[in-house]
This record gives structure tokens, C-alpha cells and sequence, in this order.
């Protein structure tokens, strides 16, 4: 099992949005990320003092192939309408590969 860890920043105005859609994610796209072996996916939000929200995603990946299982979730079309909601809630904090928002994040410790 691989832990992987993420993180991003909202743009101020579409924090309200961001959270509403996560409040109710469509069906498809919890079942689409169960089906490509993802596991306790969780997102945390935190408005820091200077105003700006970041979000933290934790997951675990149980497959053999994390490349051929997150290239399966991107091609269904309803997992990308998702992320075309999500996507434009993000400001970029990091130079990241176009179409990405999630900065991934390195794992330092872990205690089981």
C-alpha cells in the first residue's frame, strides 16, 4: 500500500463552492474511486491567519499500478465533468504539469 498526500489552495471566493461540492460528491465518482484502488481518501480544509484556505487530501493506493489506475480515472467522462467543477476552485501554488491542482507532498513519518 502506498500513503500519498496532497495539497492545494482555494481561491478565497470559491471556498464555499469547494466545500458544497464535497459535501455531496456524485456517486460515479466515489465508485470510480474505489474501483481504480484508492482507499481512506479524506480532504481537510485550514484558513490560515492571512486569510487563505488550504486543502490537505490523504489517500492510500492498494493496486499494482498507481500510473494505469489514475490514467482509468481520468479517462471517465463523468470523473473529468467532476473535475471541471473542481478544478477552477484552486489557485496554483507550485509549478505543477497543466491540467494539475493537488501539489503532491513527501511523507516524512509514519507510525502504524
Amino acid at each position: 500500500m502506498q500513503r500519498l498526500g496532497f495539497i492545494g489552495r482555494l481561491k478565497p471566493e470559491l471556498v464555499r463552492k469547494y466545500v458544497h461540492l464535497h459535501a455531496n460528491v456524485w456517486p460515479v465518482v466515489l465508485e470510480n474511486i474505489s474501483e481504480c484502488n484508492l482507499r481512506n481518501y479524506s480532504i481537510f480544509l485550514k484558513k490560515l491567519p492571512t486569510g487563505e484556505h488550504y486543502v490537505f487530501s490523504y489517500l492510500e493506493y492498494i493496486g499494482e499500478d498507481l500510473t494505469s489506475d489514475m490514467e482509468r480515472m481520468a479517462a471517465n467522462r463523468e470523473v473529468q465533468r467532476w473535475w471541471d467543477e473542481c478544478k477552477p476552485c484552486f489557485e496554483l501554488i507550485d509549478d505543477l504539469p497543466p491540467g494539475e491542482v493537488w501539489a503532491p507532498m513527501q511523507q516524512l513519518f509514519f507510525q502504524e
